[in-house]
């Protein structure tokens, strides 16, 4: 059975090809760029209980289906790296800056942005993000992982502070309805992309 050919991601189809070296600095700098808007995106916080709501699923989702699922999963592990450094204002206020961000309630979450980009990615490659209804389902099926990483984290932390409450209560249930929010802008947001571009006659 064949396997099925990749098509190009919207950040593809607006920069295309042009030489390999050319590529190389092309690819260097949107990783690099969307390392920055993630870190924009953490910016735009506010707490419930010990997890913050931030823009930062927005930031990963929007990495994977604009970049594919390499260079978006390589953008989100960019962001983590340089926010190891202990970089200010890189994670989201309520987030403990450097090293010490992973050992913290919120170490799933940071960490799971990593496959949640390279899932909606390998699905933006294979055209789930040409229509709304395909690109949400992209997005829930990549929410789902950076859920199933995060608060299982937030389950062992809690073990270990003696803390005696529901992850789901504090950690999902509270976050849902701003994520379904975000998953609609990005999901809305990437078939209007792609009319423009057949608008303008970019290559598909």
């Amino acid at each position: 059975m064949q396997e099925k050919t990749k098509t190009l991601t919207l950040m593809d189809a607006l920069l295309p090809d042009v030489s390999r070296t050319r590529n190389i600095a092309r690819n260097i700098l949107l990783v690099a760029g969307f390392a920055a808007v993630m870190a924009l995106c953490a910016r735009i916080s506010f707490n419930i209980g010990p997890i913050p709501i931030t823009g930062q699923t927005f930031g990963a989702l929007l990495a994977g289906a604009l970049l594919g699922s390499k260079r978006g999963a390589a953008s989100m592990l960019t962001y983590l790296a340089v926010g190891a450094t202990g970089m200010p204002f890189w994670f989201s206020p309520t987030t403990v800056p450097g090293v010490a961000a992973f050992a913290g309630p919120t170490a799933g979450f940071l960490l799971g942005f990593v496959p949640m980009a390279f899932v909606v990615g390998l699905m933006a490659e294979r055209g789930w993000d040409r229509r709304v209804w395909t690109a949400i389902i992209a997005m829930v099926i990549a929410s789902i992982v950076l859920y199933t990483i995060g608060l299982s984290w937030l389950a062992i932390w809690f073990q270990h502070a003696g803390i005696d409450k529901s992850v789901f209560a504090t950690a999902l249930i509270p976050c849902l309805p701003g994520d379904a929010l975000k998953i609609v802008l990005v999901s809305a947001a990437l078939p209007g992309g792609w009319w423009l571009m057949k608008r303008f006659g970019a290559k598909q």
